[in-house]
């Protein structure tokens, strides 16, 4: 067996290629981009009033009080989208301005409407008033304070939001390069399991390739389920590799049948190919029997344990970060919380553990190890909001003892 740390180097060094291609921006929600994205213009495109008001030149306010006043002539109203060219501008002269109406020379700042005094009323105005100077760039949002042309919108490796559409397309970008959408092929294995709802208590529902369906639908990763491969189907999986390898599958995933018992064939199929890099079973609970290999062709395998517990963590800490990787996403930042109890593992064994992380009123985190995390368990999954991670140096962790915390979806997230 090999450490959890070596298992994920070796990942890591053998990751897949992935390649780009051009979509339309509004359909890139979810998908990771291929570069850095850049605003090809200036946003906003030119000053434009934050406010509806009047927009005046400073300059013609330097001297005014309340004892010295002026009026200023109304000489044009400017909606967002109006053509602002205006020709002949006299000093004292003034323009209504709706919010967004672009705001020229010489005018460079806007008093907001409820601050206008009319002259000679407010139903048939022709004039403002104006009894104190005004300073400069009120109320104006001005050309570039958003994007400047040349500014980054979305770093590579960045998995795209809604708000970055909103972006792209409000600065006019219509098409961005984004990594293909990776291909898994998943088969449960085993006699044992069942697709039915009612089943006698010596078979297995079917779940795990449920959880990891559902797990990665908000992730950009095509997942297929195949038909379940009974213990006596070697000759079909064997099949089902070589078809895999001419349709362009980028990982194989299977549930179940990697351990060392009597009809776990699966790693003697694998090993019958000839493969870059392999490693069958690491220093980890759950999940101890987890194999990995990699293909001539530009394919991978995971073999994962069959208990749920043991598949959903080996899914998390082994394929997840291997599928990263290979779309060069940005991995999650570790969260360092403190141990709420005391714990003991096994010495020079990883465990993930199931648990759940909180924060104090100060900030701090905290970790709480919930109570079942043998890898039939289910009960405590479902109460978990994240996953400790226990390293292979040390036996016991005491209250208080900083842990390393992971989102359970693998991408940076509110944990609480």
């Amino acid at each position: 067996m090999i450490s959890y740390k070596k298992a994920i180097k070796i990942l890591i060094k053998n990751k897949i290629q992935i390649k780009s291609e051009i979509i339309l921006s509004k359909d890139a929600l979810g998908r990771i981009s291929s570069n850095n994205i850049y605003s090809d213009c200036n946003y906003p495109s030119a000053n434009n009033t934050a406010f509806d008001g009047y927009a005046i030149n400073s300059l013609d306010t330097k001297n005014l009080t309340k004892k010295k006043t002026r009026k200023f002539k109304i000489i044009k109203s400017l909606a967002a989208g109006d053509n602002p060219k205006i020709i002949n501008i006299k000093k004292f002269s003034t323009i209504e301005v709706m919010t967004g109406a672009l705001i020229n020379k010489p005018f460079n700042t806007v008093i907001p409407i409820e601050n206008i005094k009319f002259i000679p009323n407010k139903i048939e105005p022709e004039y403002i008033l104006i009894d104190n100077k005004i300073k400069k760039h009120n109320h104006i949002r001005f050309l570039g304070s958003d994007y400047k042309k040349g500014e980054k919108i979305i770093n590579k490796g960045e998995i795209i939001k809604p708000s970055h559409i909103l972006a792209l397309k409000t600065l006019g970008i219509e098409r961005i390069i984004v990594k293909k959408i990776p291909k898994i092929i998943f088969y449960t294995t085993g006699n044992e399991i069942s697709n039915k709802t009612k089943i006698p208590n010596w078979k297995i529902r079917n779940s795990n390739s449920y959880y990891l369906r559902a797990y990665l639908k908000n992730l950009p990763i095509y997942f297929k389920e195949k038909n379940i491969l009974r213990d006596k189907d070697e000759n079909k999986f064997k099949n089902e590799i070589k078809k895999n390898m001419k349709i362009g599958t980028d990982i194989i995933i299977t549930s179940g049948a990697v351990s060392a018992g009597k009809f776990d064939f699966v790693p003697k199929i694998i090993s019958d190919f000839k493969l870059i890099k392999k490693f069958k079973g690491v220093s980890i609970r759950p999940g101890k029997p987890i194999m990995f290999a990699k293909f001539k062709k530009n394919m991978v395998f995971f073999g994962l344990p069959g208990n749920p517990i043991s598949s959903a963590a080996c899914f998390r800490f082994f394929v997840l970060p291997f599928i990263f990787s290979s779309l060069n996403l940005k991995y999650e930042k570790v969260i360092f919380a403190k141990l709420k109890q005391r714990f003991v593992k096994k010495k020079l064994f990883t465990r993930f553990i199931k648990g759940k992380l909180s924060f104090s009123k100060t900030g701090l985190p905290t970790f709480e190890i919930l109570k079942g995390q043998e890898s039939f368990r289910i009960s405590p999954f479902t109460k978990t909001n994240a996953w400790g991670v226990l390293p292979d140096s040390k036996s016991i962790f005491k209250k208080g003892d900083l842990v390393e915390c992971y989102s359970p979806s693998g991408v940076n997230e509110i944990l609480i």
